[in-house]
């Protein structure tokens, strides 16, 4: 089962980067239907399929360079899934010495995500969905990494760094949040200058309007449908967040660090999170390319792991045995 929980982080981990290049590329409606592709199993690629596939969706021209990253992000979000069931199939027959409820979390998880997924593309990118469906592949990717550390504990961190590292693990998973609703709500170029906003440096925003998680769901929402102030609203939140998590996770690092059985992942931890502060900086400076982008979704997933890592170790010896 360790072996699986190991293949399973790894997996997750490229789900969730194919999922952020998928919608990056704005090709979350690739494929208009779920979970094939213009009603087939994969892209449609002759002449003939192409031709049925545009008179099955005339309001959906078919375009292979935005089906393609799809599809493939379904094969792998497939693929994780039938790993998760084979990991909580071991599970079940080896209920005596392995964990349990965790593997099983997963398997329903996993078929909830996989609605999610579905969701997302028959409500045509509703942020409110993306956004669930995002943070559910970030919670995935952290449930299977939680699994192997318990198969493979790591050495314990000081009782004292409980508390300090429970307020950065809530830091990082908002900042995750805010991350995705900027993202699915296409606010991340709303302010394209940096460290101001519009040559501000609190710009003029409609938080209200920005942060309505009730709002209608609409006919499409790719390329977004809220006007500039209310994206202005999301993309400063972000920031925002992005300073508090800075400085807690920052803190948390640098005591992570003096201890003396934590100061690889301290080290690691302060690198992850430079590296994750330059990359949204250059976000903005760079006006959003395509790798960087996709990177910071990556970067935030390793640097939300090893968050997790921290509270476990720290919490180590209190540990529920399933």
């Amino acid at each position: 089962m360790s072996r699986g929980a190991a293949v399973g982080v790894v997996l997750a981990f490229v789900v969730v980067v194919l999922g952020a290049y998928t919608r990056l590329m704005d090709a979350g409606l690739g494929c208009p239907d779920w979970p094939g592709c213009y009603g087939y199993l994969s892209v449609p690629g002759a002449a003939a399929n192409v031709e049925t596939a545009e008179a099955r969706f005339p309001h959906t021209p078919f375009e292979a360079h935005k089906a393609w990253p799809e599809m493939v992000h379904r094969y792998f979000a497939g693929s994780l899934g039938l790993l998760i069931f084979a990991v909580a199939g071991l599970a079940i027959c080896d209920r005596a010495k392995s964990p349990l409820k965790l593997p099983l979390l997963l398997a329903a998880f996993v078929v909830l995500q996989a609605a999610f997924g579905m969701w997302t593309v028959t409500l045509k990118l509703w942020p409110q969905v993306v956004t669930t469906h995002l943070l559910g592949g970030f919670a995935t990717l952290s449930l299977l990494w939680l699994l192997y550390l318990r198969l493979n504990p790591p050495p314990p961190l000081p009782k004292r760094l409980r508390v300090h590292a429970a307020f950065a693990l809530a830091a990082v998973i908002v900042q995750v949040m805010l991350g995705g609703w900027t993202t699915s709500n296409y606010a991340a170029l709303a302010c394209p200058d940096f460290p101001t906003c519009q040559g501000h440096w609190w710009p003029p925003m409609d938080a209200a309007d920005g942060f309505d998680v009730f709002q209608d769901i609409g006919p499409n929402y790719l390329g977004g449908l809220l006007d500039n102030s209310a994206r202005v609203a999301i993309h400063m939140g972000h920031r925002v967040g992005a300073l508090v998590a800075f400085c807690v996770v920052g803190a948390l690092a640098l005591r992570v660090r003096s201890s003396a059985a934590g100061a690889p992942l301290g080290n690691v931890l302060i690198a992850t999170l430079l590296t994750q502060i330059a990359l949204g900086i250059s976000n903005v400076v760079f006006t959003l390319p395509l790798p960087v982008a996709t990177a910071h979704n990556g970067v935030g997933a390793v640097l939300l792991l090893e968050v997790i890592a921290v509270n476990y170790r720290s919490f180590r010896s209190e540990a529920p045995d399933d």
